[in-house]
């Protein structure tokens, strides 16, 4: 009941943000263009009192959300994940319905549904990472890359984006380079990810329950099959494969958005407010996770591994994520991109090592603790040079 009201009051918060901005947009929709333009290239010039108290409670919720988003199904036998993912991002798309209809059903862009698809494919590897090495760990590690993807992309305009201009580049590369050398860290923290004991209640519903106990063994997903070196060494691939693509995510908006004041342009006039592109992009996670679980249904022959007590978990899940990435898009209008996008892609992952460690037990042994540390100031260190690079 403690975690419903907590979640409740977040989304709640979510909304009364989206509806004061939206009620200030409808007033005064050329002077807010004009500030929400100037704010995508500043960090605290211009920006008032009031719009850094939105960005940072955006900031706040959205780490918070992101690095404990997987918690409630941490202990949730989800099998392959397939099924999970789908739930998973049924929920994401229902925020940003919500988050549509406060903002009276702004243009639908279709290629920011590129960005969704992209997202999706990233995270069908979710499971299979927390099961080799664990939610810390592996959370750490893609943030790291997703910030240095993200970072490339817009520094070096990557994928036909404009290329963002830095005051002091020595500031940047390092902070660039301490975030990759966090990510090479991260590999030598050994975790202790155990697998809990499969109940009646948690055997797949969709596959025959006429099975003997020898062959139930047969329904562990294959990561459970893996030897411990070989679970860290796909973890850890995955992990890097999957940071890439978060990071890719973003660079559909950013194109049309780009691509916006160009009068020859198929996106002449698109929006500069980013939480517009939130339903087209979230579209895409949906529809792109939808044809990954029909075409998993199809090579499993219409007898998919579905855990009942996962739907549940897995929904409150999505929620969170789609909750955390609306207030992401929030933060880039009111703090700027610069100042949102090291923030919320390494400080989850320092949220998620502190229950791997605190609760999960995942992380033992002074050895690992101090490799950790050592990460996570490398982290801290990389995303605080690459954010001081722009002010």
């Amino acid at each position: 009941m403690e975690h419903r009201s907590v979640l409740l009051a977040l989304c709640t918060l979510l909304c009364v943000t989206l509806a004061a901005d939206q009620m200030l947009g409808d007033g005064h929709s050329q002077e807010l263009s004009g500030a929400k333009l100037s704010l995508l290239g500043e960090t605290s010039n211009g920006t008032n009192s009031t719009d850094l108290t939105y960005g940072f409670i955006s900031c706040a919720v959205a780490v918070v959300f992101y690095g404990s988003n997987f918690v409630p199904v941490k202990k949730i036998d989800t099998g392959d994940g397939m099924f999970f993912q789908w739930v998973l991002c049924a929920a994401i798309w229902m925020v940003s319905l919500v988050a549509n209809l406060i903002l009276n059903c702004p243009r639908f862009w279709p290629l920011a549904m590129l960005g969704g698809a992209i997202w999706a494919t990233g995270n069908i590897t979710v499971v299979p990472i927390v099961k080799t090495i664990g939610l810390g760990l592996g959370l750490l590690i893609w943030a790291s890359f997703n910030l240095l993807m993200g970072w490339a992309s817009s520094r070096f305009g990557w994928f036909g984006i404009n290329a963002e201009i830095v005051g002091k580049p020595v500031l940047n590369y390092t902070g660039a380079g301490l975030c990759f050398l966090s990510a090479l860290v991260f590999f030598f923290v050994k975790s202790d990810v155990q697998r809990g004991v499969r109940t009646a209640e948690e055997t797949p519903l969709l596959i025959d329950n006429t099975i003997n106990s020898d062959e139930a063994s047969s329904d562990d997903s294959w990561v459970d099959r893996l030897s411990p070196r070989t679970k860290r060494l796909v973890g850890f691939s995955m992990a890097v494969f999957a940071g890439l693509l978060y990071g890719s995510s973003f660079i559909p908006v950013l194109y049309i958005k780009d691509h916006a004041n160009n009068p020859d342009s198929h996106f002449h006039g698109a929006s500069q407010f980013d939480l517009d592109y939130v339903f087209a992009q979230f579209s895409g996670i949906f529809l792109t996770s939808t044809v990954y679980f029909l075409i998993y249904c199809a090579a499993m022959k219409n007898q998919p591994k579905v855990f009942s007590k996962a739907i549940l978990p897995g929904f409150v899940s999505g929620i969170m994520w789609g909750v955390a990435t609306c207030c992401w898009f929030l933060a880039n209008h009111y703090l700027s991109a610069v100042v949102s996008f090291p923030i919320i892609t390494t400080v989850p992952g320092l949220i998620a090592a502190a229950w791997g460690v605190l609760v999960f037990k995942e992380v033992k042994g002074l050895r690992n603790f101090l490799v950790l540390g050592l990460a996570f100031c490398l982290v801290i260190s990389g995303a605080l040079l690459t954010a001081f690079s722009k002010v």
